[in-house]
């Protein structure tokens, strides 16, 4: 096993702070984790998603919105603990059935590509002496269910490229296509309403919004360095951004409902892996301001460093 990204002491700082309500939020004890077990993976996590550079504000925010029951079970499984597999099965086995189901179309097919999957969960080898399991990948950063339909969609793919390799030579010439480069089979997409309604709700976002977006997620700024930028205090960006992402699940919610979806399949669809979505996000939060929004000039002048910076939220 890889040694684990070393992290700031203020990424520390903000999982030493956490970790013992984080660790009873999840029920660890319950699935077999103790909490400097929990405090390792949570370290873990957050080493893998979050720079050097971050401060302990954005280590804090990062952690609370983690799900953490979800992220235990899966650890615990990957650990070994028979109660947390018996809690697995019991939660997910039929739902998987069910998501092998419509991705196979065939009852005999899916069942044996949710038990190929059920091996690699459940770890029936080992590496370096330690137990390998596809769910101690799972960091808890979306839900455990849209993760693991994602995993299934990715092997259902991977066996029919492995199928695919084992056309023999003599039938690939008759077809004429001996030797030909492989072509890549295209991933499951996310639905084309949620895309819309993502695409949507961005436009819907007033330029201060996008611009805290844009900065934080896409250009990587810190909380503090957006919260200097636009000249107000760091806990100001911090309650903000954590409104904003709330605001635009609730919108693009609502948008998929109003194509048609009902709310179940609405909030399913938001379980998608937002590397899925054929959205682009940076054109998306960089568009022209809608009716209301500051302009250009208005928006240097908040990019100039000001000598008593009032902090005024409407959070």
């Amino acid at each position: 096993m890889s040694a684990m990204k070393p992290i700031s002491a203020a990424v520390q700082s903000a999982v030493s702070d956490l970790s013992a309500e984080l660790h009873a939020a999840g029920g660890c004890e319950k699935v077999g984790l103790t909490h400097d077990t929990f405090a390792a993976i949570l370290s873990e996590v957050a080493a893998k998603y979050l720079s050097s550079s971050a401060s302990s504000a954005e280590a804090r925010t990062f952690l609370q919105t983690l799900r953490v029951e979800e992220l235990a079970l899966a650890r615990a499984c990957a650990q070994g603990h028979n109660h947390a597999w018996e809690v697995f099965l019991t939660r997910y086995r039929e739902k998987l059935y069910q998501a092998a189901l419509r991705i196979a179309r065939e009852d005999s097919a899916a069942r044996d590509l949710a038990d190929t999957l059920y091996a690699e969960l459940y770890g029936t080898s080992t590496r370096h002496g330690e137990r390998v399991s596809k769910l101690a990948s799972f960091t808890g950063r979306g839900s455990l269910e849209g993760w693991l339909r994602t995993v299934l969609a990715q092997e259902f793919v991977n066996r029919y490229r492995r199928t695919k390799r084992l056309v023999s030579l003599d039938e690939e010439s008759e077809d004429g296509s001996q030797f030909a480069a492989a072509e890549p089979e295209p991933l499951p997409s996310a639905d084309a309403r949620l895309e819309s309604a993502t695409t949507a709700a961005l436009a819907a976002l007033s330029a201060e919004d996008r611009t805290v977006l844009a900065s934080y997620y896409l250009d990587g700024r810190t909380l503090a360095e957006v919260a200097r930028m636009l000249g107000v205090h760091e806990s100001t960006i911090s309650r903000k951004v954590d409104k904003l992402a709330k605001f635009l699940r609730k919108k693009i919610l609502n948008g998929m409902i109003q194509q048609g979806m009902d709310r179940r399949q609405a909030e399913e669809a938001l379980e998608v892996d937002v590397r899925d979505l054929r959205v682009d996000i940076r054109r998306a939060l960089a568009q022209e301001s809608p009716p209301g929004s500051f302009s250009k000039k208005e928006a240097e002048d908040r990019l100039r460093p000001k000598a008593r910076p009032e902090v005024k939220s409407n959070l």
